[in-house]
């Protein structure tokens, strides 16, 4: 007996079944006796009054072969389809639905649902008054991931809407903002102006860009300040606009024009400032000397004591009447703004959960542009979207040749085999297969190819002992960091946005690349501790206490007692890093 394929066999079923149920002409109510269709019909009702009640035995001899023919036809795609490691349900679910650019995979394969249904204006976080097609990223980037359980405060959400409109009032091109830079042309200072800036200077790489733009960003909110970005980066290549009718990007004829040689040692910078005694703080808020209209904060990680008094209330007082702060920092400063008690109970209004500041600020703020969306959407639907589950790991070796290193490779796998991220190999195939077999997406980022290639004939070479399916892929290895190329930077920020969209995580200690990928995830990754000697740390890894960055300078000072203090033992809410001991994170605890 020849076994047909399955495919083949169910097509037949189905065009039987189609063709029992094809409707019979429409009859006219008043036919023409004489006509062909008359007769056609008139034998045609005989026949159906012949056998209607099975008089013809012939008849029911057919119907009954043609009934045990389909039962054995079904038989054999029942037994095929299992030894074929398919399940009907996924056989008959297969078809793939295409709307837009969604794929939608019916009940039997992932996604369990369509993702249609989600929201994409996440719980309130972004209003709907954009044109969708200038950044498709913003409201499509809600059907490739899962609903967050993190839902934004009701006054985070006021806030947001407040800031809006002060930055379509104040922003670039509106009268206020021609004033105010006239004013700041002519070195005027004005006390109490209507609207206060704070610029941006792009700086460092792009982990650490976006880390610092959130944390400016928050700051805006708690000053009410203007967010303004310096147009000498290549944000504008990178993110779309995050504020509607407006812009964020400093105008180019902006008179303040020395950004690039601002530093440490600048003499505009405020801790520059009280070193040399050129204005002091008088301790009420008001300056000893004329106030000058812009000030750079210099809060890079290699900033000094004076500098880090930023973090002062007492300093704030005057920092508040300055109408432009310039701001150059490489450093997420989140969790020492938790510190300062100024700003301790808007915080607390703005993130009851105190964990999820970069998660909410992060998804508001930062839209891939449409170039950059083509690149994540391209590769999700090629790579990712058919797994049942994805994976991201992510490796950043802080070394100066250019690996593979034998030692990092042998921790990755300690670290997923010891927390049962990954399945482990055998060499011997599965013998009882089930009818349903699961698959992995393995997303691996890094700038050497030979982590991915080394995971990926490891599971070609060998049978996973659960039995899944896993794939291992690397969307680019560039050898070497690259900050100042476009395409470069492109594929970083389209790397770290996909490694968001996984459902477990892996990343590298000391890395904000990771960090912005696990923030905007929404993740509680297992990081890979930093290795020492070229050796594999003990443990490999361990799973963090927050999804928050980690602030990798924090200063340790206590502004009231005017002496040194472990700002990491202050208040339980603000803790020492996992992959830093000297660092600062925010985790959601109100006790130790």
């Amino acid at each position: 007996m020849t076994l047909h394929h399955p495919y083949r066999i169910w097509i037949r079923l189905m065009d039987m079944k189609r063709i029992r149920r094809h409707p019979s002409p429409v009859q006219d109510p008043n036919p023409d006796p004489e006509s062909d269709g008359f007769l056609r019909n008139a034998v045609s009702e005989k026949r159906a009054a012949t056998t209607a009640g099975g008089g013809s035995p012939a008849g029911l001899r057919r119907l009954a072969a043609v009934f045990a023919i389909a039962v054995l036809m079904l038989l054999s795609l029942l037994v095929l389809l299992p030894r074929a490691g398919l399940s009907l349900d996924r056989f008959v679910g297969a078809s793939v639905e295409k709307e837009g650019f969604r794929v939608v995979f019916h009940e039997g394969g992932p996604p369990k649902s369509s993702n249609a249904s989600k929201d994409k204006l996440l719980g309130g976080l972004l209003i709907d008054e954009f044109d969708e097609s200038s950044c498709l990223s913003r409201y499509q980037s809600a059907m490739f991931r899962k609903v967050s359980p993190h839902i934004p405060s009701p006054y985070l959400l006021k806030r947001l809407r407040r800031y809006e409109a002060l930055h379509k009032k104040c922003g670039p091109g509106t009268e206020l903002y021609n004033k105010i830079v006239d004013q700041l042309k002519s070195g005027q200072y004005v006390g109490n102006a209507e609207c206060n800036y704070i610029v941006y200077i792009s700086y460092s790489g792009l982990g650490n860009r976006i880390l610092t733009l959130a944390s400016t960003f928050l700051y805006s909110l708690l000053t009410d300040r203007v967010l303004l970005v310096d147009h000498g980066g290549d944000l504008a290549d990178l993110f779309c606009e995050p504020f509607p009718e407006t812009s964020w990007l400093l105008p180019l004829d902006f008179p303040v024009n020395q950004f690039s040689s601002f530093e440490k040692e600048s003499p505009e910078s405020y801790g520059n400032m009280l070193k040399n005694n050129v204005f002091a703080n008088s301790g009420d808020g008001d300056p000893k000397v004329k106030i000058p209209p812009y000030i750079y904060l210099h809060l890079a990680h290699d900033y000094g004591d004076h500098d880090k008094l930023f973090f002062c209330d007492e300093d704030q007082l005057l920092l508040q009447k300055i109408p432009w702060l310039v701001l150059r920092s490489d450093n997420y400063f989140v969790p020492s703004l938790f510190l300062m008690p100024e700003y301790e109970e808007e915080l607390h209004r703005l993130f009851p959960q105190r964990d999820t500041v970069f998660h909410h600020l992060g998804r508001y703020l930062f839209h891939p542009t449409n170039s950059v969306w083509g690149l994540v959407k391209r590769y999700y639907l090629a790579y990712m979207a058919k797994a049942d589950e994805r994976v991201g790991i992510q490796i950043r070796v802080f070394e100066m040749e250019p690996g593979p290193f034998q030692h990092v490779f042998d921790q990755l796998l300690a670290c997923v085999q010891k927390e049962k991220l990954l399945p482990d190999v055998t060499p011997e195939e599965p013998v009882n297969q089930t009818a349903y077999i699961r698959s992995k997406a393995i997303l691996v980022t890094s700038l050497n190819s030979g982590y991915s290639e080394k995971l990926r004939n490891m599971y070609w070479e060998n049978s996973a002992t659960n039995g899944e399916i896993i794939s291992v892929n690397q969307p680019s290895n560039e050898e070497s960091q690259q900050t100042q190329k476009q395409m470069h930077n492109r594929k970083a920020w389209a790397e770290m946005y996909l490694l968001s969209l996984t459902d477990s995580l892996i990343t590298s200690a000391w890395s904000t690349f990771g960090y912005v990928a696990q923030g905007l995830a929404g993740l509680k990754p297992w990081i890979l501790f930093k290795p020492e000697n070229r050796t594999v740390p003990d443990p490999a890894c361990r799973r963090v206490m927050s999804m928050e960055p980690c602030f990798h300078a924090p200063p340790f000072y206590d502004c009231k007692a005017k002496r040194g203090v472990d700002t990491g033992a202050l208040v339980p809410y603000v803790r020492h890093c996992e992959d830093m001991s000297w660092g600062l994170k925010l985790v959601d605890q109100d006790e130790w």
